[in-house]
């Protein structure tokens, strides 16, 4: 159990440097983001096995993530029609 949990935090805590270094794409940020559900996630699944839960929260957790990730990539296609690339300094609203 030890190894399993310091997998998730090694992948949670790799995640959100990922996140804090590449802040300029918005699609590296996306991608990060989702790398730190899905370590969540796995933090979550590991837990509910060491407490021998049922596992249908995990299943609403991942449709949930999904979702989310639809709604990014949304998102991102959006800005790229309209400002042509996914650089966060484009869509300064104070220019």
């Amino acid at each position: 159990m030890v190894v399993n949990s310091l997998c998730f935090f090694f992948m949670y805590f790799i995640g959100l440097v990922v996140l804090c270094l590449k802040c300029k794409h918005l699609l590296l940020m996306l991608l990060s983001l989702e790398f730190i559900v899905l370590s969540l996630y796995l933090g979550l699944f590991f837990l509910m096995i060491f407490y021998n839960y049922e596992y249908y929260f995990s299943m609403i957790y991942i449709s949930m993530s999904v979702c989310e990730g639809s709604l990014g990539l949304s998102i991102l296609v959006l800005m790229m029609r309209s400002y042509g690339n996914d650089y966060f300094q484009s869509f300064s609203s104070l220019w």
